[in-house]
């Protein structure tokens, strides 16, 4: 089954400050520097945020096999969520002489000092998944907003007139991601009063956090209806709590196509709906569009990697033996 892709004009949020015009990008952006390959390999640097998330891990391995595959030089630093180490990490990357780097921000405010020696460096920036505010040729990712939007949608047509309450167990605190996923959410299910969304922790994306912090939810919230979480390796770990709570009254709604919540959707009941996000198709792009820009060529300032609805009708035919399901 074939996705609309989700639809760019649906703001990403404040952490972009520009508009999806779906224009190329001018000006320096895509201009000729001294950093620029005219042809032969080019010299990728890749900063990742953390490696403590499946969705990351694959995000990591689709972009270095894109680089190689293409015959460029793939260097790579894992922050392990710590924007100082991140910044340190690209000053490293740096003075290795890449020709482009590509971030994924730990905090897109935290990561200015890594923006300004690029620029002094000479270098170009793709951000991939979280977005900055500015200092990036261009943000490879999706609308988080809109996938949250998705999901809060369908838990709004599963729970119905009667409602009840949600608990949403958040990412990280500050992260645009989260915010973006929490609000889209949020917008999904507003339209019902009788539906009401309690805040639970920040469990940093994490399934074992989250199966400790569901087991104290639980106990709280004896009367709670369903669970989102803001994404499916959390929301796992919430399915684990409740089923071995017996509540399987509960349901459980995610995001990101981890393909273990995408069988559990295809098999079962309780697992309703996630939202498509396969890092394979975004480390791919972000590669890509890393090429382009150090080969001076125009790129889009934000570059959707697309998004679905996943639930019970298409499950099945989306189960696979990748870590994360894919659009046909």
């Amino acid at each position: 089954m074939r996705f609309a892709k989700a639809l760019s004009g649906i703001a990403l949020g404040a952490a972009m400050a520009v508009a999806f015009t779906g224009c190329s990008v001018p000006g320096d952006n895509a201009g000729q520097g001294a950093n620029t390959v005219a042809e032969g390999p080019v010299k990728i640097g890749f900063s990742q945020a953390t490696q403590q998330s499946p969705f990351y891990v694959a995000l990591t391995d689709a972009a270095k096999a894109e680089a190689e595959g293409q015959g460029n030089e793939f260097f790579y630093a894992d922050a392990n969520g710590d924007v100082t180490k991140q910044n340190n990490d690209v000053q490293d990357l740096i003075t290795r002489g890449v020709n482009v780097l590509v971030i994924n921000p730990v905090d897109p405010k935290g990561i200015t000092p890594s923006l300004a020696a690029a620029e002094a460096a000479g270098i170009k920036v793709v951000t991939v998944d979280r977005p900055v505010e500015s200092g990036a040729a261009s943000f490879v990712g999706r609308d988080n907003k809109a996938m949250g939007r998705l999901v809060g949608e369908t838990a709004l047509s599963t729970l119905g007139p009667a409602g009840g309450k949600v608990i949403q167990i958040q990412g990280d605190a500050g992260g645009a991601v989260a915010r973006d996923r929490r609000d889209g959410f949020l917008a999904g299910v507003s339209s019902q009063p009788n539906i009401t969304v309690v805040d639970g922790p920040y469990c940093d994306y994490t399934r074992s956090k989250a199966v400790t912090a569901m087991q104290d939810l639980l106990q709280a919230n004896p009367d709670l209806k369903a669970v989102y979480a803001q994404n499916d390796d959390m929301a796992m770990g919430a399915l684990q709590v409740l089923t071995e709570n017996h509540r399987t009254d509960v349901k459980v709604f995610g995001v990101d196509g981890l393909m273990e919540a995408v069988r559990a959707i295809a098999t079962g009941d309780q697992y309703v709906a996630t939202a498509l996000n396969d890092p394979n198709a975004e480390g791919k792009l972000a590669i890509q569009t890393a090429v382009k820009v150090a080969r001076g060529e125009s790129v889009d300032e934000f570059v959707d990697a697309g998004t679905g609805l996943v639930n019970k009708s298409n499950a099945p035919s989306l189960v696979g033996e990748s870590t994360f399901a894919a659009a046909a």
